[in-house]
């Protein structure tokens, strides 16, 4: 769809991935129309969010916590299928069952002040002036590749968990996975059955958590997360707080010595990796499984980072741009907590609606629960 000139309505959703179609849902609840009153732009080919670009081992089955958007459930998956077929079909029928009309593939290449209060989003589809922006991007499409020393003499592959192929591409490698996280210890231990020889190097000792994961630990966790973004830092992932849950495979991987860990080394060689105390491994391939960033990029010309780094939020609401919402930022990065992201969000815009003249608040929204 390609648009003429700078099309006003009322709210822009940015992002078409869980938290973005949990704020489509709502608005669409309190009876916003799509292409009306509000649009969804997702810069991807198909319906799936960042789920339609994982590697094909990580099964359904293999999903930690794959919670149901809202008004619509998720039943009868079968667990050995690849995730990124699962959540894309379950996306596909979403949207097709609640009518969100998602523009797709567009890319938003910045929001900017607009006139008379409003927004301007610029997009490859034409531009749009919205009273208000859901801003749901995620982080798949900024993956974080730390720099090191000799980084660029390296003569092997180096590759991010963005371009992760699977398991089988390593056959007969010696290879070192980076990062301490969840992806890097399911790479690594997807890996150490093909590879010729495995490395785990992380920054900081990982931390295994035995047990259930409560209620009260995710709240705690949550909340952690969330104090990094109203103080205005960089949001941490949920798991840097919570730690790596225990189950059998990694206490097999523990046992067969597959997770010992080795501490960052400080350089890249030619042929490996290396340490100032003068250890040195051979390596035909490193994976960098060192996360991702928030991708904000577009919003640099509304100002909205503070110095520490990161954006400010409140309940998903910017600080300092009151008409900016942030759903799947921080706290809310978790596909529970983006539901619940989004239904916040569509709450506040409500709100500014209300304020600034919205059509639809006063005929058809008034009175109506989130």
């Amino acid at each position: 769809m390609n648009i003429h000139g700078v099309r006003e309505l009322d709210v822009v959703v940015i992002g078409a991935g869980q938290a973005g179609l949990s704020a489509a849902h709502h608005l669409r609840r309190v009876g916003l129309e799509p292409d009306r009153d509000f649009v969804v732009l997702d810069h991807a080919p198909r319906p799936g969010g960042a789920w339609q670009f994982r590697w094909p081992s990580l099964t359904y089955g293999k999903v930690h916590g794959m919670h149901a958007l809202p008004g619509m459930e998720l039943t009868g998956a079968d667990p050995d299928r690849p995730s990124s077929e699962v959540i894309g079909e379950y996306f596909t029928a979403y949207e097709d069952r609640f009518d969100l009309r998602v523009h797709r593939p567009v890319e938003v290449r910045a929001v900017r002040e607009g006139s008379g209060g409003r927004l301007l989003v610029e997009t490859s589809e034409g531009a749009y002036a919205p009273r208000a922006l859901i801003n749901a991007t995620g982080t798949w499409d900024r993956p974080f590749w730390p720099r090191y020393p000799g980084q660029e003499t390296f003569r092997g592959r180096q590759l991010h968990t963005a371009n992760y192929p699977g398991p089988e591409e390593f056959a007969g490698l010696r290879v070192v996975v980076v990062g301490g996280g969840a992806s890097g210890t399911q790479h690594l231990m997807e890996i150490a059955e093909y590879a010729a020889e495995t490395f785990w190097v992380t920054r900081r000792e990982p931390v295994f958590r035995e047990g259930p994961f409560t209620e009260e630990w995710g709240r705690a966790a949550v909340a952690m997360v969330d104090e990094r973004v109203r103080n205005g830092l960089p949001p941490q992932s949920v798991v840097s707080v919570t730690g790596l849950p225990v189950n059998d495979a990694v206490r097999r991987a523990r046992e067969q010595g597959v997770l010992d860990r080795l501490p960052m080394f400080d350089r890249i060689t030619p042929t490996g990796v290396a340490w100032d105390d003068g250890r040195a491994v051979e390596a035909d391939v490193i994976l960098w499984a060192t996360g991702f960033r928030p991708a904000v990029d577009h919003l640099a010309p509304l100002r909205l980072r503070e110095p520490g780094g990161g954006i400010r939020a409140e309940n998903t609401r910017a600080v300092r741009d009151g008409r900016v919402h942030l759903v799947g930022y921080g706290p809310s990065a978790s596909t529970i907590g983006a539901n619940r992201a989004g239904r916040a969000a569509v709450r506040s815009v409500l709100r500014l609606l209300e304020r600034t003249g919205g059509r639809r608040r006063t005929e058809k929204t008034a009175g109506v629960a989130v």
